[in-house]
């Protein structure tokens, strides 16, 4: 495909730490609609988001697509720590960052979030009056759905590293990581069948590091984002994997029947299966039909 697309790399700060982000933006289309993304638990903005952007790029939307604080091209000396409010404060900065930039719409200003950051955009999207719409992939939504998608054993596995972990936060110690994907049977946050070969697909040439501070867990503990949904006043386009067993499609699909203005479709794949060939090609189809019917009616 012909690269329509120009692509700047741009800092912003969020609590006074410098984030990464790369702004796409169409050839000859300005201003241009703009999406703002982020990628999801422990991942980075070159693991496969890269090449959702340059397609909506492609069809004529800008995106600004960010790595989180203590992640990536991202600075910050927490390395590798995930905490979700830190992770909404660099998506609200990431969002007015946009809003100053002349060359992209904000009247027509859309979120995309996947996995973990499918949750973030839940919450964003009810809590905003300037979004238009937004789009939550295989979206993390319920604390206890995706704790029970865990096998039992798996869980007590990942006590000890947990314990571990605060008592060296609590002493100022070093923090004890947890593998944050594996296989079947391996202790990690995320564990799939088929982990190693969709992973080497995903990252890439990204400097992926695959592993958490173990007190990451307890970051699940206290955040249910779908619960929201209900509050989204604006269209929420929600992608479910059916064979999701990461975020599990029932539980959030009881979460996005409630929201007033929503479009849900199910898609035939495991969770880590939509960002890759051959469902990549449908879901991105179905993506930039859904962000250019409601811009255009915005215009």
């Amino acid at each position: 495909m012909k690269r329509e697309f120009i692509r700047e790399d741009i800092d912003f700060y969020s609590d006074g730490t410098r984030c990464s982000g790369w702004l796409y933006l169409p050839a000859t289309r300005y201003p241009a609609p703009v999406i703002v993304m982020a990628h999801g638990l422990g991942a980075l903005r070159d693991m496969r988001l890269d090449v959702y952007a340059q397609r909506f790029a492609q069809a004529g939307l800008a995106c600004f697509l960010f790595d989180y604080r203590n992640f990536g091209a991202s600075k910050g000396q927490k390395r590798q720590l995930i905490n979700v409010q830190h992770q909404l404060a660099d998506w609200r900065q990431a969002i007015e960052w946009v809003k100053k930039e002349s060359r992209v719409d904000t009247t027509r200003l859309f979120l995309f979030g996947t996995s973990f950051s499918g949750g973030h955009v839940i919450q964003l999207a009810a809590e905003r009056q300037d979004i238009t719409a937004t789009i939550a992939q295989c979206p993390y939504t319920d604390t206890w759905a995706t704790t029970r998608a865990v096998p039992f054993f798996s869980l007590l596995k990942m006590m000890p590293y947990l314990v571990a972990d605060i008592v060296s936060m609590v002493r100022g110690y070093r923090p004890v990581m947890l593998k944050l994907a594996g296989n079947k049977g391996e202790v990690a946050l995320m564990t799939v069948a088929d982990h190693d070969d969709s992973a080497s697909r995903m990252i890439g040439e990204a400097h992926f590091i695959n592993q958490v501070p173990a007190r990451t867990l307890l970051e699940f503990l206290k955040y249910s984002p779908g619960k929201l949904a209900r509050d989204v006043a604006t269209p929420i386009y929600f992608a479910l994997c059916k064979k999701d067993t990461i975020a599990p499609a029932s539980a959030t699909l009881k979460w996005a029947q409630q929201a007033p203005h929503v479009t849900i479709k199910e898609y035939d794949c495991a969770h880590f299966d939509i960002y890759l060939e051959p469902m990549f090609e449908a879901v991105i189809q179905d993506y930039i039909e859904f962000y250019h019917t409601i811009g255009n009616q915005k215009k």
